[in-house]
């Protein structure tokens, strides 16, 4: 008995088996990319239906194609009004590549190995710059002067970039350089 699994694609369910292909409603990958639709239930091989979500499936969008065209007509009786329209779907073609390898887990380990680093410290920032919000830059940054105003500049541009922020700080600037 082959293995086959039932998948959640653009809301809808399919049961499919390794190498199958079908057709699904239009997918944002692109051709030839990979990607791991929802798994609901695997089953076959090797004994009953198993509702693990480690178990995945890989599918590779094969290609973009357009549906049979169906044809949508209006008519009137006894007024000669007739009026004829068309519909094709746009789906995606995939083909599942494999079936029933496990997700990798994370482990604790591998998250304490990657620490978040710390924004650096732009020198000539405002004292407390880092927890002000984008009003309070924009009323404080009035009384800073050019290389305080420029150092925050630097430091949003490189980190947070916040728009609110940058456009404040571009003004008060632009405000500097006119007196």
């Amino acid at each position: 008995m082959s293995s086959y699994a039932i998948i959640s694609v653009g809301g809808k369910q399919y049961r499919v088996h390794e190498g199958e292909r079908l057709l699904v409603d239009r997918l944002p990958h692109g051709e030839g990319k990979t990607f791991e639709p929802t798994v609901l239930l695997t089953g076959g091989g090797d004994g009953g239906p198993n509702l693990s979500p480690s178990a995945t499936v890989t599918a590779r969008v094969v290609a973009d194609v357009k549906g049979e065209k169906i044809r949508i007509g209006k008519y009137r009786p006894k007024n000669g009004y007739k009026k004829h329209t068309g519909f094709r779907a746009s789906l995606s073609q995939i083909q599942i590549e494999s079936i029933g390898a496990s997700k990798p887990r994370k482990t604790e380990s591998a998250k304490a190995e990657a620490p978040v680093a710390a924004p650096e410290r732009v020198k000539g920032m405002p004292a407390g710059y880092d927890e002000l919000t984008v009003a309070e830059i924009k009323e404080q940054s009035t009384g800073w002067n050019r290389p305080m105003l420029e150092a925050a500049l630097d430091y949003e541009q490189a980190n947070a970039a916040r728009k609110g922020a940058l456009a404040a700080l571009e003004s008060a600037l632009a405000a500097k350089e006119d007196d």
